[in-house]
């Protein structure tokens, strides 16, 4: 019986979400889509990016046609950089990376690689170990550099952190590069030059660029010195927008320019490795409009990256060996390329086993300790058995569950485990806690760890995301010393999953014509999302489960009819009949056929009812008390739900629709809250109102 209210309980919940919906500049918008002759939602869209004026547009709708400073001018070190490579190459001495094993380390690694040898370099790579030595160059690489032979080491997607190590290879007379793209710690390392964009202007374009795009700008400007350019540009072009976008590095600056170059030259790609990963991902390039020419051309999407190549190529870094996707993007063999690019879609599919089965775990685990949240603040899981490779992943799904930033953990696998189980989580006494974070956007993730600095063992990381480990005995107190750090930065309010608006649409309007004007703002991504719209008073006609816990739905708004997808919502299946929706735009073809679909961000209950929806405006009124407290009641008809409404004597409103669990309170329903009315106290304020109304 247990089990069973709790699987009604858990079917009538709705997503936990806070709705910002930008303020609407009518006038403004007017004038700017009336210039550039687009639609107002995509002019309101830039407006709230702030691209408020006709210049800005231009020059956010065509970033080939701005200028960009040289490299040179931007990067201290990019010369100095380009004097050693020359010198080294001219000498024939030995080059050696040090990469990482995500997408960025990975596809820096490689176009690096690719470069290097197309310079006529003698050049090879290292990557450490996840599981046994984590995050960057250590000295172990650096030693084994030196007794190969190497007489300059180059960095990529870490090394600015590194200071022993880079500070051994100096003391061993190996010369070091570093190119980066992470915060700066306090002592920067010893090495020969270092290339990060977190050291150069705030305003520069370059600024933005994660460790392949530093890796792009060193590659191109010393093919551009030796004058060795051609055939290079474009396979460096496409290895810089998978690990861009892969990264969610921000696609502003000339990350955008170059992304949505990136994109085109993709589809034709001449690298074996690009082409085998591209057909094993089942990836489409879509047709897309090109303001400068009469005929289209075939391009692929951020998405097509972010949730098809992307993952593939990451996979691999989180649970085998790096080495598999280097060969992928180096190799110009087919029957190799398809060899890696199978073997990508094996360990993917393996992956997403893992994942699902940690986050199944994960969330047991939160609904059994019975964790208040809003008392926390933060969410620490710690589990032993887990692999660090993928628990990032299910920490960015325990942020979108829960609405709160979540340290997720397990325990070194080459720990002697202790049995006793008295302490959190099976403690393993003595053991070394090894983990990910992920936040919210009121709470940095880096500087939670800094305030638990004497807590930690290693760490790194930014605002959005961090790796960190500690031993297990202080894991009480990370738990503590976070809520702490919390409750600094976080009020209730923000306990929930934000949902940013762009602006308020009609079903009439999601056209082809809106998706096509979407194209315009691409490459959608980090600091430049894709527009979001909500449609207030939806009514879902059909709806079902697919696949593994998605919602599948037909949504009717007026005459119109629209279908939509709502990725991983089957916990909140089935839907309310009458909601208010928060969507992207999607294209979907099936049988031949193209039709236009809703992927659903966001639902919440009505805020307001609209008049036409309202077939009783002048509903009877009933007065009544209860436990010696007056009230009016009232029934509404919305669409093919009743709602009943109670009103107190200070004006707040309880909405409730017929058989859910969820009602709304407040006085308007702007600001009303979501409260579970099977609690006592509205339970039966409820069946008082029902038998006043002679409804029972």
């Amino acid at each position: 019986m247990e089990n069973k209210s709790r699987s009604q309980t858990k079917q009538q919940k709705l997503p936990n979400q806070r709705w910002l919906i930008y303020p609407q500049k009518v006038e403004k918008t007017q004038q700017l889509a009336t210039s550039l002759k687009i639609l107002p939602l995509i002019a309101q869209t830039l407006i709230n990016r702030d691209i408020s004026t006709i210049e800005k547009a231009e020059a956010f709708l065509n970033p080939d046609l701005i200028k960009l400073p040289s490299p040179i001018q931007e990067f201290p070190d990019l010369d100095i950089s380009l004097n050693l490579l020359e010198t080294t190459i001219s000498q024939n001495q030995k080059i050696s990376i040090c990469g990482d094993y995500d997408a960025d380390g990975m596809t820096s690694t490689a176009l690096l690689l690719r470069s290097l040898k197309h310079l006529g370099a003698k050049v090879d790579y290292a990557i450490p170990s996840r599981m046994q030595e984590g995050y960057g160059i250590n000295q172990r690489i650096v030693e084994e550099f030196h007794q190969e032979g190497v007489s300059l080491i180059l960095t990529v997607d870490n090394g600015i952190a590194a200071y022993e190590p880079i500070a051994k290879a100096r003391e061993l007379g190996v010369n070091v590069i570093i190119t980066d793209h992470h915060d700066i710690p306090p002592n920067l390392p010893p090495a020969n030059a270092i290339l990060n964009p977190k050291l150069i202007s705030q305003n520069s374009p370059y600024r933005g660029v994660a460790g392949v795009g530093v890796a792009y700008i060193l590659a191109v400007s010393l093919a551009k010195r030796l004058g060795k350019m051609e055939g290079l540009i474009k396979p460096l072009l496409e290895l810089f927008t998978l690990g861009t976008i892969a990264d969610l590095a921000p696609l502003t600056g000339v990350n955008r320019r170059w992304v949505k170059r990136g994109l085109q030259f993709l589809p034709r790609s001449q690298l074996a490795g690009v082409k085998a990963l591209i057909q094993v991902s089942d990836v489409k390039a879509k047709e897309q409009e090109n303001s400068k020419q009469t005929n289209s051309q075939k391009s692929l999407k951020p998405d097509d990256i972010g949730f098809r190549l992307g993952p593939r190529i990451n996979a691999v870094g989180r649970i085998a060996d790096p080495q598999i996707v280097i060969e992928l993007l180096t190799t110009d063999d087919k029957e190799v390329a398809e060899t890696r690019a199978k073997q990508c879609q094996e360990i993917n599919q393996t992956r997403q086993e893992l994942c699902a089965e940690i986050e199944e775990q994960a969330i047991a685990w939160c609904e059994d300790s019975r964790i208040n949240l809003h008392q926390e603040r933060v969410l620490v899981v710690v589990q032993p058995g887990w692999h660090h490779g993928v628990i990032g992943i299910v920490a960015s799904r325990l942020v979108e569950r829960y609405g709160v930033p979540v340290f997720i953990g397990s325990y070194e696998e080459e720990q002697e485990q202790d049995t006793d189980f008295s302490t959190d989580a099976g403690m393993m006494l003595g053991s070394t806690i090894r983990g990910s974070a992920r936040g919210i956007p009121e709470f940095h993730v880096f500087e939670a760890l800094q305030f638990c600095d004497e807590l930690l063992g290693k760490y790194g990381g930014h605002k959005a995301a961090a790796g960190f480990s500690l031993p297990g005995e202080n894991l009480d107190k990370f738990r503590s010393r976070l809520s702490e750090f919390a409750h600094q930065c976080l009020e209730i309010h923000h306990l929930k999953p934000l949902v940013s608006i762009d602006a308020e649409a009609e079903f009439p309007e999601l056209n082809f014509d809106l998706f096509r004007q979407i194209d315009l703002l691409h490459p959608c991504g980090i600091e430049n999302k894709s527009p979001i719209f909500y449609t207030r008073n939806v009514r879902v006609s059909q709806q079902r489960i697919v696949g593994k816990g998605h919602i599948k739905l037909t949504l009717v708004k007026g005459e119109k009819e629209i279908r939509a997808i709502a990725w991983r919502w089957g916990d909140y299946f089935p839907l309310p009949q009458l909601v208010d929706v928060a969507y992207q735009l999607r294209e979907n073809t099936w049988n031949y056929q193209t039709n236009i679909e809703l992927e659903l961000v966001g639902l919440r209950l009505p805020r307001e009812v609209s008049p036409q929806q309202d077939s009783s405006i002048q509903p009877r009124k009933v007065e009544f008390s209860y436990s010696d407290r007056a009230y009016i009641c009232s029934l509404y008809q919305i669409g093919d739900l009743q709602e009943l409404r109670i009103r107190n004597s200070r004006g707040e409103v309880l909405a409730i629709q017929q058989g859910k669990k969820f009602g709304l309170l407040g006085k308007s329903r702007d600001n009303a809250k979501e409260v579970d009315v099977s609690q006592p106290r509205f339970f039966h304020l409820i069946k008082a109102a029902m038998n006043a109304l002679n409804l029972n």
